[in-house]
């Protein structure tokens, strides 16, 4: 019986190699909304408020991100209010992993503040310009990604943003 037990090791570790199957995600990345640090923020002008959005993410390609020396933006967000992209932002370059069998993982990213949005006349309000009896706007934030061979993910919708339009 001893001299049994080391194959019985092996085969075991062999069945187990076996049994495990490595990811098997598509080439264009694939994100899933997670959450917001916070839903309500003051308007500005965008350095006196912020917040974060987390959202998931695979690909099958392995090619997330740029070189610091490259400024290809890869991450797109438009605002629902007026469906305007916003500034686009730089994922960190992400070695590859050598297996060729995708990566997956968490991305958070930092926006700052917006400005509450009133038409009057058919012209959108500055900052400044947004009336007394405006309290409150509320606004979805949308967002894709792109990798390095150019495939773009789907598009995720965040929950719901409210700006405190007055001080």
């Amino acid at each position: 019986m001893k001299k049994l037990f080391p194959f019985a090791i092996v085969a075991l570790f062999f069945a187990f190699q076996y049994c495990v199957q490595p990811p098997d995600y598509p080439l264009e990345p694939v994100i899933e909304y997670v959450g917001l640090s916070k839903n309500l923020m003051q308007q500005g002008t965008g350095n006196e408020d912020f917040l974060f959005v987390t959202f998931s993410f695979t690909d099958g390609d392995d090619d997330l991100g740029y070189p610091e020396t490259d400024p290809t933006a890869s991450v797109f967000i438009r605002d629902s209010r007026d469906s305007f992209a916003k500034p686009p932002l730089q994922l960190p370059y992400v070695e590859p992993q050598g297996a060729g069998n995708g990566i997956s993982g968490e991305i958070t990213i930092k926006l700052p503040t917006v400005c509450c949005i009133y038409i009057e006349n058919g012209i959108p309000s500055a900052c400044e310009d947004v009336p007394v009896t405006m309290a409150f706007d509320t606004f979805h934030y949308f967002i894709k990604i792109r990798d390095r061979a150019g495939h773009e993910s789907n598009e995720i919708k965040t929950e719901a943003i409210t700006l405190k339009c007055q001080q």
